[in-house]
């Protein structure tokens, strides 16, 4: 009886686990993505998505994908209006450095303007589409000033510094002329950084991108008459060109890195990521970003 009892608890577990694999097998093959273990020549994709507050992860999975002998190349699909500068710059550098190992190439979704296009601006080839809304290669910094709303509450500010511009862009004052000339001079001096990076990404007279780079918007389609996209096509025409660049023969595997969260640390992201913007959109910082009419 015992042994019948064994043999039954054997036969049980042997059935799940053939139902667990089985499942798996049913899911891997109408799953429409490839996983890290996919196997042939592969492409991997890496998402660049909303506003642009971080870099590390983005660096984090192109570092991966370079340490992937199997992996020949790499597409950054941009759907972003830009961000900040500091890490718009540090994903560009890294896109600048992988390709001397792998094909980079840059997919272009709805909007990829500002730090979105500084980051696409490095690959060996972009893709837009003709809609796509791209360009506003410039910098802002923003500012409020609650001076006349406090004076009518009854608040005054009190500020304590250790020199004359330490409190600039205090909400508690006007700025003074001399604080608007050396905020300037840093707007432009970033802003020259950026037409340095379009200029050589793009292989352009550094003269053409001047006379584009005031902030303007435009579609991809406009952008590729300026030299700013190589070609005009969705994603997948994207994995097309990316294959024949990588001289990758027959189908690629393509690899989108899969990320498993419970849905407390799915919480904790997103409110992190909220904090992080709130103290940014406060805070000193310059951004290479498109101002939507949503933000």
């Amino acid at each position: 009886m015992k042994r019948k009892r064994i043999l039954f608890g054997i036969l049980v577990i042997v059935g799940l686990l053939v139902v667990f694999f089985s499942a798996l097998v049913v899911i891997g093959r109408f799953s429409m993505r490839q996983g890290p273990l996919a196997f042939g020549d592969k492409i991997a994709i890496v998402e660049i998505k909303g506003v642009i507050t971080q870099s590390s992860g983005v660096i984090e999975e192109i570092h991966q994908h370079l340490a992937d002998d199997g992996v020949k190349a790499i597409i950054l699909r941009v759907d972003s209006p830009g961000g900040g500068v500091g890490p718009s710059q540090e994903i560009h550098r890294e896109i600048v450095k992988a390709r001397q190992k792998k094909k980079v190439v840059t997919s272009m979704g709805a909007v990829a303007a500002s730090g979105g296009y500084y980051v696409a601006c490095a690959s060996d080839l972009i893709v837009a589409n003709p809609g796509t809304i791209t360009g506003s290669i410039g910098v802002i910094m923003q500012f409020s000033n609650f001076e006349e709303l406090l004076k009518k509450i009854g608040i005054k500010g009190v500020v304590i510094k250790s020199g004359e511009h330490k409190d600039i862009g205090s909400p508690f004052r006007e700025m003074t002329p001399e604080e608007k000339r050396i905020m300037q001079e840093t707007i432009d001096n970033v802003h020259q950084q950026f037409i340095q990076a379009v200029a050589e990404g793009r292989n352009l007279d550094r003269a053409k991108v001047v006379s584009i780079a005031d902030g303007r918007i435009m579609t991809g389609e406009q952008a590729k008459q300026f030299g700013l996209v190589d070609k005009m096509g969705n994603l997948q025409d994207a994995i097309e060109e990316t294959s024949k660049l990588a001289g990758i023969e027959g189908k690629p595997q393509i690899i989108y890195p899969k990320k498993k969260l419970s849905l407390w640390e799915l919480l904790i992201k997103e409110m992190a990521s909220t904090l992080l913007e709130t103290l940014h959109e406060k805070g000193y910082e310059l951004n290479y970003r498109l101002f939507l009419p949503s933000d």
